[in-house]
């Protein structure tokens, strides 16, 4: 049955190690990484939008083209004069990643600011995806104005999907991170963290800790990630499901590891509404991904899969 996902959040330019001391340019961010994904796997009958808000300089003309060219849709992407792209750039060190950003003027920090754009371009869509960065870079107002619109979608049945994402660099205050992270959970049909963060941000002593903290917010759908440990699902009123992690000979890059499964899982479970199954293929489709360098990874690298 066709539909439509629709992501929200910030896509940035990316600077990556290349060859030698060159550093090789992309666009990437978390809900478009999920965007991404989710538009691999996919079929085509179904639609795959992004919202966000880019400027009108030429570096935002070259996003939007990307963003058009992996099939991913633009027409909720806000222009807004004297804005950019963010950028950050990816330091690996054995495969796992840190990075610098410079994100000042991203045009991205006003995605919520036309709340009527905002709820038309919702209320044409199916599923809903944002994450705990999409709160991060809002002001407390816009915050409020796309929760409002979020809770508004999840009680007319809407999928509203939250990937926490806590990255507490993003956040200047600690208690308001915790307590905006909860509200975008009350907010959302399906949370999908990570339990290293939870573990660190929420003290939560075990997955089990994390299940039951998203259940008390009023959460019907939890997967929680566990990197190379597996995923633990805890749907309705069904017993807890464990996937492990697909096997992987060596890691190159981490980046987008969650993301990636985020969105493999979200295409095969709009399909068949089988979780389990849907974390198995997500966790293979994560699998390739570490195995590449950046964020996206080409669709030729999954042709078993698709």
């Amino acid at each position: 049955m066709a539909g439509r996902l629709l992501s929200i959040g910030e896509c940035m330019v990316e600077l990556m190690q290349a060859e030698g001391d060159l550093l090789r340019k992309g666009y990437a961010g978390d809900t478009f990484n999920t965007a991404y994904y989710a538009r691999l796997f996919l079929p085509r009958d179904w639609s795959v939008d992004y919202l966000t808000a880019v400027g009108t300089d030429t570096v935002s003309d070259e996003m939007l083209a990307f963003i058009g060219k992996t099939g991913v849709g633009t027409s909720t992407i806000r222009r807004v004069e004297g804005r950019s792209p963010g950028l950050y750039m990816i330091h690996l060190t054995d495969g796992e990643r840190s990075f610098s950003y410079w994100r000042s003027v991203s045009a991205a920090k006003t995605l919520a600011d036309d709340a009527s754009h905002l709820r038309t371009a919702i209320e044409a869509s199916d599923i809903i995806v944002f994450s705990g960065i999409t709160l991060a870079i809002l002001a407390p107002s816009a915050v409020e104005t796309l929760l409002s619109e979020l809770r508004r979608a999840k009680a007319a049945g809407k999928h509203v999907v939250f990937d926490p994402n806590i990255r507490p660099r993003l956040w200047d205050d600690k208690a308001y991170m915790r307590e905006t992270v909860s509200a975008g959970a009350r907010a959302s049909s399906l949370v999908m963290p990570s339990f290293d963060d939870e573990q660190a941000h929420f003290g939560d002593a075990d997955i089990a800790a994390t299940i039951a903290r998203y259940r008390g917010l009023g959460v019907d759908n939890v997967v929680v990630k566990d990197g190379p440990k597996g995923v633990t699902l805890s749907f309705g009123d069904t017993p807890l499901q464990f996937v492990p992690s697909a096997n992987v000979e060596k890691i190159v890059d981490t980046t987008s590891a969650g993301d990636s499964f985020n969105g493999a899982f979200l295409a095969r479970y709009a399909v068949d509404g089988d979780a389990t199954a849907a974390a198995r293929f997500a966790a293979e489709a994560a699998a390739t991904v570490i195995q590449h360098h950046g964020a996206l990874v080409s669709r030729d690298k999954f042709e078993a899969s698709l």
